[in-house]
């Protein structure tokens, strides 16, 4: 936990420490609450008010905490404990005794708790994930420090997996820009120092996805870099890469011909790959990566260069048929919503935009969500419209 919370600080630019006491104080209600510095470190872990996570303001008087506010707090609280236990009896007894074990046997145990993150993250959303996917780093990083080489070289392999999953998770769970950027320059420093160019490529890419829309100049740049770089990508990341390409280049100004172009070298790139294996987050970039989901994302590049009707033909298709995570679902049929809007379909556009909030809301999906509200701003002047009335209702009665 203090760990976790030093990351955290680092990433914000803060300093101080905070000590097992101090965080048994906040446990248990004795006085002690946390500082401005400290609430603000706080929030950006967790995602959430640090009244949900059981902390009791001055003067306030404690209500009792049942359901979901006592698996926020306990999950904040002993967060490493849930690491622990995603590791197995064998694994405690490792992180228990860290210094005499780092060992490959443990690296293993890491990646195993790194990919059930990824699972839990795909179900129930970042906010929850994130306390424990924040101390898995700390604890990599921790016993990085003493293990001997071959085995510290192991452990940042996995490590910069699990920074780029922990930018990843903040992100999606509407973390400020540079908290991102923090774990994502750790993820690139670990992957470089590991002499891994497909992960440094990777991160570039995931870069170019966290990269607002409004900055298509710096998008284009890291994409561009992760497709052409001094590396060789497998074939479906190069395929991604090549697809978030096209998006920049739609979002610059570039002809359509261009995009057009660059997602036929995405589609060339697939073809060259291999059966599809099971996505995980410490297997091969991008095992998963489908034509399903490569004409999805081709569908937003068209939305894009301005062809709104062309990306609800395709969305419509892919997501017909195709098989998507709750997740990934939920994200390109926000798009829809928002290319639906475009192609002035407002009544179609709401509509759809409910079925994303359906699945974006509960679990807390934060693209999809900032997509939809993207598509409500562009709806403003349908806003007495009753279908496009009640996504913007539904919108604002989310919890920030």
């Amino acid at each position: 936990m203090a760990r976790a919370y030093a990351v955290h600080a680092a990433a914000l630019g803060e300093t101080g420490e905070i000590d097992v006491r101090q965080v048994r104080r906040w446990e248990s209600a004795k006085p002690g609450w946390p500082n401005t510095q400290a609430r603000r470190v706080l929030r950006s872990m967790f995602g959430m008010p640090l009244e949900q996570l059981g902390f009791v303001p001055p003067h306030s008087v404690r209500a009792e905490l049942t359901g979901e506010d006592a698996v926020h707090r306990r999950s904040f609280l002993h967060g490493v404990l849930g690491v622990a236990q995603l590791l197995g009896p064998s694994g405690r007894d490792r992180l228990d005794h860290a210094r005499r074990y780092s060992d490959r046997a443990l690296v293993g145990h890491l990646r195993g708790a790194l990919d059930e993150l990824a699972r839990a993250d795909g179900s129930t959303g970042p906010r929850r994930v994130l306390p424990a996917a924040t101390e898995l780093l700390a604890v990599i990083e921790e016993l990085a420090h003493e293990a001997s080489p071959s085995v510290r070289r192991e452990l940042l392999g996995v490590g910069a997996r699990a920074a780029e999953f922990t930018a990843w998770l903040h992100r999606d769970a509407g973390a400020p820009a540079h908290v991102t950027v923090f774990f994502h320059d750790r993820a690139v420093e670990w992957a470089t120092v590991t002499g891994d160019g497909p992960m440094h490529a990777y991160v570039l890419l995931r870069k170019a996805q966290a990269t607002d829309r409004h900055d298509a100049a710096r998008m284009l740049d890291l994409a561009h870099a992760a497709a052409h770089g001094p590396w060789t990508l497998p074939p479906r990341a190069q395929a991604e890469a090549l697809q978030q390409e096209a998006r920049a280049l739609a979002l610059t100004g570039a002809p359509p011909d261009t995009v057009a172009r660059t997602l036929d070298q995405a589609h060339d790139a697939l073809g060259r790959a291999g059966q599809p294996e099971a996505a995980s987050c410490t297997g091969p970039l991008c095992a998963g990566y489908t034509l399903e989901r490569l004409m999805a994302q081709s569908a937003i590049s068209h939305r894009e260069a301005g062809q709104p009707s062309r990306a609800v033909d395709l969305l419509r298709q892919h997501l017909a048929k195709g098989t998507f995570a709750a997740r990934d679902r939920a994200f390109f049929t926000a798009h829809l919503s928002g290319a639906l809007a475009a192609a002035d379909e407002p009544d179609h556009a709401a509509a759809t935009g409910m079925a994303a909030l359906s699945l974006a809301a509960t679990p807390g999906f934060g693209q999809a969500l900032g997509e939809l509200r993207r598509t409500a701003a562009d709806l403003r002047p349908h806003a007495r419209r009753p279908a496009v009335r009640e996504l913007r209702q539904a919108l604002a009665a989310l919890p920030v």
